[in-house]
């Protein structure tokens, strides 16, 4: 059985359906029960707060809190994600939440942040997550830029060829990313990336080709998605191409000074961008080229990105041996 054949079968249980906007908390608890919330990856029992140290706060949304937590038991830090499930009176919220969970529990591999368990208590929901302990790829690029340093080829490809393995792993699951961005590619020891914050991701049936919602943050945000139109794989890819120009350039294809989100959707839509700088690799200019189209048919797939981005690695790193 192909690897995508196998990840598409384990999450047959992720919600392909809109959730009621009347649903009651007791429905809630039956479907986090259905979903098998409360066993950890391994299938064990699962934990609670009392078996974790919290010891600092990460971050905060409108619904939610993140944590680093130390495991007692094993003594490993931990990212805890707690969220105030029943103050989600919004539907679209309490089905993205629900959403999270089963995207996360479909994916293993290693440049994918890992779900290791989740549960109730206290009437929020606990999900807890591998933690990366190098920050995050909008913290490098931010270092980068101020001390004006940008990335050589070399990194370069092997930063891109690890977010394109971990982007398809999930769309050979079926699973779209939605909101691709150096904030949301995390790093840890040994120079690993993995993406993360899969709260936007959606399971795709085999039978689903194009959603309409509109998701994502403006500069890496696709002109079909900017025009409100449907979208599928190819918008993830768009992002991905925003991505490899950033990693060249230091910032976004799409960021101009003093611009505002109506001048950033005309640019987007016309696929307006400064041209790459003199002296960059062709292979690098050519795949950029061909992830930014405004034709969602035009782009490559995420396999022919692959197979292409680990080619330019390995020819790159070959030259500095």
């Amino acid at each position: 059985m192909a690897e995508g054949d196998r990840v598409a079968m384990e999450c047959s249980t992720a919600p392909t359906q809109p959730a009621s906007s009347d649903r009651s908390s007791d429905t809630l608890d039956t479907t986090f029960d259905s979903l098998e919330v409360g066993t950890s990856r391994s299938g064990d029992a699962s934990s609670s707060l009392e078996d974790y140290v919290v010891e600092g706060k990460i971050g905060s949304g409108k619904f939610s809190t993140v944590y680093i937590a130390r495991h007692l038991k094993s003594g490993r830090s931990v990212a805890l994600k707690k969220i105030q499930l029943f103050d989600m009176m919004d539907a679209t919220a309490r089905r993205n939440c629900l959403n999270e969970v089963n995207t996360l529990k479909c994916l293993d591999h290693v440049n994918i942040i890992k779900y290791l368990e989740a549960f109730m208590q206290d009437n929020e929901l606990v999900i807890v997550l591998e933690w990366a302990d190098q920050g995050d790829l909008s913290k490098l690029l931010q270092e980068r830029r101020a001390e004006e340093k940008k990335f050589s080829e070399v990194e370069i490809w092997a930063i891109f060829t690890q977010v394109c393995s971990g982007l398809k792993h999930m769309h050979g699951g079926r699973i779209m990313h939605r909101d691709l961005k150096p904030s949301n590619v995390f790093l840890s020891s040994g120079g690993v990336l993995k993406l993360g914050d899969l709260g936007l991701s959606r399971y795709f049936s085999s039978k689903t080709l194009q959603v309409n919602s509109v998701v994502g943050t403006p500069f890496y945000m696709s002109p079909e998605c900017i025009k409100e139109q449907p979208y599928d794989w190819s918008s993830d890819v768009w992002s991905l191409g925003c991505l490899l120009y950033e990693l060249i350039t230091l910032r976004s294809p799409f960021y101009r000074e003093g611009s505002n989100f109506y001048l950033l959707g005309k640019q987007i839509t016309s696929c307006d961008y400064d041209p790459l700088p003199a002296g960059t690799p062709a292979e690098m200019v050519k795949l950029v080229c061909d992830m930014l189209r405004s034709n969602p048919k035009e782009r490559l797939s995420i396999d022919q990105i692959c197979e292409q981005a680990l080619r330019c690695r390995e020819r790159a790193e070959a030259r500095v041996k």
